[in-house]
């Protein structure tokens, strides 16, 4: 049994995904996928899939498109796949740790994947007033100002028409007008 760190592997392989524009959700799906099972095998070095299985996990329908992304991942350095062609055996998967390392860290308070200590802070100017917001404001209150306006039209509309159209379409249309 390897000692690997759970979320610490979950984040440095999510780093490594953000950075890989040649993976697709199907790819991070079947990974994850694999992930759990290598999670329920104890974190073994080495442990068999069952295809039927892995698919259901990570919800991928096409034999197809398993074969293509378990092959990818394994040539990207992602996984070792090693495919059995026995239906009783099953393939071997070896992963690779991508979370946890034996070394310290040169600048703990540098590191990506560890949770700050401190406290986050917010600029001061964040909500600062500046002359686009009042631009927007001003048309806020335009909007606001007209909105009433349709309204006393519509009330006026409701009034005189018994079965109204929710189209909002008037009566007084010119249909020699073309569209």
């Amino acid at each position: 049994m390897e000692d690997i760190n759970y979320i610490k592997h979950l984040n440095g392989v999510f780093v490594q995904f953000s950075k890989d524009s040649r993976l697709n959700p199907t790819h991070i799906s079947l990974y994850i996928a694999l992930f759990q099972l290598w999670n329920s095998s104890f974190f073994k070095e080495e442990f068999y899939i069952n295809r039927e299985e892995v698919m259901a996990y990570s919800k991928i329908g096409s034999k197809s498109t398993y074969h293509r992304c378990i092959k990818e991942l394994s040539h990207w350095n992602y996984l070792l796949y090693s495919p059995s062609h026995n239906p009783f055996k099953g393939s071997k998967i070896k992963m690779f740790d991508f979370g946890t390392s034996t070394e310290q860290a040169l600048y703990p308070s540098r590191t990506n994947i560890e949770t700050s200590t401190g406290q986050a802070l917010v600029r001061i100017n964040k909500h600062i007033q500046t002359i686009e917001n009042s631009k927007n404001i001003n048309k806020r209150e335009n909007f606001k100002i007209s909105n009433n306006e349709n309204s006393e039209t519509e009330e006026k509309q409701m009034a005189t028409v018994p079965y109204q159209d929710n189209l909002k379409t008037s009566s007084d249309k010119n249909y020699g007008e073309p569209l």
